[in-house]
């Protein structure tokens, strides 16, 4: 994400970049209790209700505005990260997702979604050991302690969200070195956005 918005403001793009959960004071706040692993025997569906509500404080506080100036906002998960996490992971279902989606977010939809796909076991790994060097005291570990069945549901329910919008949906294979994937990342991105290579 940062070494996509540093080319990007290379090219000189007013940009916003943010994250989900989170983005917002409220929406941090939400995050930390979704993400803690203090936070146990959360309901599945109190869980999509914690996402959505951090999603629609984010909207109206920090992405609407955004687009309203004209504004690419980058955004780390939105409403695809739910629909594999709650939907798949947590076998919720598409169903109550698109639901929420469409009532609490006015069915905004980004241009592009860029899925990174890769190995279970190597995205899981990564995620913990990134959460270890970031965490600055806190705690985000509560998902990278799920089973590897979790996990595949997950990744399943991504791969199934891009081929019904294939448009929309960039999978990008993540499993080689950064360098190769950023780049695979700025082909999508410059052929989306018609920027020169």
């Amino acid at each position: 994400m940062e070494r996509l918005a540093k080319a990007l403001r290379a090219e000189k793009l007013p940009l916003v970049v943010t994250r989900e959960p989170g983005g917002t004071a409220t929406g941090e706040k939400i995050r930390q209790l979704l993400l803690d692993t203090s936070t146990v025997a959360l309901a599945p569906f109190a869980e999509l209700a914690l996402m959505f509500g951090s999603r629609a404080q984010h909207i109206k506080e920090v992405i609407q505005p955004a687009l309203a100036e004209g504004r690419i906002v980058l955004c780390d998960r939105f409403t695809d990260s739910t629909e594999a996490y709650q939907g798949g992971g947590r076998k919720l279902g598409s169903e109550a997702v698109l639901t929420l989606h469409r009532v609490l977010c006015g069915d905004l939809q980004p241009d592009l979604t860029i899925l990174m796909d890769s190995d279970v076991a190597i995205s899981v790994e990564r995620a913990r050991r990134r959460n270890k060097a970031n965490s600055r005291g806190s705690d985000e570990n509560r998902f990278e302690q799920e089973s590897r069945a979790f996990f595949g549901r997950v990744r399943n329910a991504y791969l199934a969200i891009a081929e019904r919008e294939p448009k929309r949906v960039a999978v990008v294979d993540a499993r080689g070195t950064p360098d190769a994937t950023h780049q695979h990342i700025m082909r999508v991105i410059r052929q989306k956005m018609k920027l020169a290579a």
